[in-house]
């Protein structure tokens, strides 16, 4: 079902998507070649409960952590582990917070040290997806045109676009309608209203775009075992047009990378504090 926000409901949830984006910005300073992924889950639980909230992961449908972090070929939904962050690995980390009654849920994926050019296309292009599909996030439109929107970008690169999991409405659940899958047929899937609010989070495949998942009953992998990259921000239908609620820009401060791809998604310049 969708459930429309107020104009005050959807500033509430920007503190939550915010302290999502501090959160990964927090976490974009920590995570490094040796570091692990249950250190880093270890971190971002204190961090989120020392600003006045809960992981919004922790416990929803039995999840045993604050963070998922999946590595290379993990699709989502990987669990953090022991295993050191190695020079080379690429990591989704996907994050939800609930506060002030509303969840905030995001997702990034890192580049840890040297990389290679082929999967760094892959992240670049699945970023520049992400932003493809929010364009078409409008009064006017509907569910399907945001996932056609990403379903021709990135295919038209021979990546593959997963089909089993898509994004989803957010508000006092973490999950809500309407489903938001990354592909799809212009015009087909509801119609969009005022007050909707969205995760919006391609996942791309840089070969098949069929998963599979593991015995953890979490982790989904790819087929074929090459990476998959994921991104992932909270937007809000105002005045007919796509808010921004989420943000990558602590991650870039911290990064020391300058970008002004979120500008035309704000209604006046985001104030990091």
């Amino acid at each position: 079902m969708i459930i429309p926000k107020t104009r005050e409901e959807i500033e509430l949830m920007r503190e939550s998507a915010l302290l999502v984006s501090k959160t990964l910005g927090m976490i974009a300073t920590e995570i490094k070649v040796g570091v692990t992924t249950l250190e880093l889950d270890r971190l971002a639980e204190q961090f989120i409960r020392d600003h006045g909230a809960v992981p919004g992961f922790l416990g929803l449908y039995g999840c045993p952590s604050t963070l998922l972090t999946s590595v290379n070929e993990q699709v989502v939904h990987g669990l953090p582990t022991n295993r050191p962050i190695e020079d080379g690995d690429i990591v989704s980390v996907d994050c939800g917070v609930l506060k002030n009654e509303f969840y905030g849920d995001h997702a990034y994926t890192f580049e840890i040290g040297d990389v290679d050019e082929a999967t760094k296309k892959l992240l670049a292009v699945t970023k520049e997806s992400l932003y493809v599909g929010i364009r078409e996030f409008k009064i006017g439109n509907r569910v399907e045109d945001v996932g056609n929107a990403i379903q021709k970008y990135t295919e038209s690169f021979g990546y593959g676009v997963v089909r089993e999991l898509v994004g989803h409405g957010l508000g006092k659940k973490m999950h809500e309608g309407p489903e938001m899958p990354n592909y799809g047929k212009r015009g087909r899937g509801k119609l969009f209203v005022e007050g909707l609010v969205v995760a919006i989070e391609p996942m791309i495949n840089m070969g098949t775009k069929n998963i599979k998942t593991l015995k953890d009953g979490w982790t989904i992998v790819t087929a074929d075992k090459k990476p998959s990259a994921h991104f992932e921000h909270n937007v809000a239908l105002v005045d007919g047009k796509p808010e921004l609620l989420s943000t990558f820009q602590y991650i870039y401060d911290a990064l020391g990378i300058t970008s002004s791809e979120e500008n035309e998604f704000r209604k006046k310049p985001l104030v990091l504090r």
